[in-house]
């Protein structure tokens, strides 16, 4: 199935993350070195990443999915 605006998504990925109003977030030192330490079979970064950014402290971020994955990590989900 072919999603109509992927192809503008993926020649302007933040373009669209600031029309969304979000904010992409870069994946600090700190926040990596959390990312290892979760507990839970998956190792794939695309979920621990998030996951250990939304659990940092001063942050009080929630994730964007419908992965269920995440509740895992005892993060705020919505969706």
């Amino acid at each position: 199935m072919r999603v109509p605006q992927a192809e503008a998504l993926v020649t302007d990925v933040a373009g669209a993350i600031a029309d969304q109003g979000f904010e992409a977030l870069a994946l600090p030192v700190d926040d990596a070195g959390r990312a290892e330490q979760l507990p839970g079979p998956n190792r794939g970064p695309f979920d621990r990443g998030p996951a250990a950014q939304a659990q940092a402290q001063a942050r009080g971020l929630a994730v964007i999915s419908i992965g269920r994955g995440f509740d895992r990590y005892g993060v705020r989900r919505l969706w």
